[in-house]
């Protein structure tokens, strides 16, 4: 068994790991309904120390005030699963690492959760890049309706992330 992940997973991975190796670029990580699979993903990679920086998984709401800075007013406003959430998700992950780039993830995996405003498999991605303005770092809410489930959401999730580190990502 080359790896207990799935095959789209590290093929994605793998091109990540060579793709910023390639521009010299690191990445950080703050993931919270994927619990640490994307990092886990990069990390199936030889060679990928020389371009994953750290991960953050902040699965409840006081792992992501206590390890990134986001603000309990910010949950408490517009929920953990929001576009401000992740945004400030990506921006702590960035502050606390030595990354050149950060991704954020937040969402409802299931089976529980989801509510008629943000039903099960509602993830939102963030990404900051360093030295670039705060405010025009890139957040988007997806929604995974046709995810069999939790497992899926998750994958699909990862999937997403992982494409969102390609140097070409916008």
């Amino acid at each position: 068994m080359d790896s207990l992940l799935p095959p789209d997973l590290v093929g994605l991975a793998a091109r990540v790991i060579s793709a910023n190796r390639a521009i010299g670029r690191t990445v950080a990580l703050a993931e919270s309904c994927t619990g640490g699979l994307v990092a886990a993903a990069l990390t199936e990679i030889a060679g990928s120390s020389a371009v994953l920086d750290r991960g953050f998984v902040t699965y409840s709401n006081a792992a992501k005030i206590e390890t990134l800075g986001v603000s309990e007013d910010l949950i408490d406003t517009f929920g953990a699963v929001s576009v401000a959430v992740a945004w400030a998700m990506a921006q702590g992950a960035l502050e606390h690492s030595r990354a050149d780039i950060a991704v954020a993830i937040t969402g409802i995996a299931g089976p529980d959760g989801g509510s008629e405003q943000k039903p099960v498999g509602t993830v939102v991605f963030a990404v900051a890049r360093r030295g670039a303005d705060p405010e025009t770092a890139e957040a988007e809410t997806q929604l995974f309706s046709e995810a069999r489930d939790r497992a899926e959401v998750r994958r699909q999730a990862a999937l997403v992330a992982l494409e969102l580190l390609l140097p070409s990502a916008p």
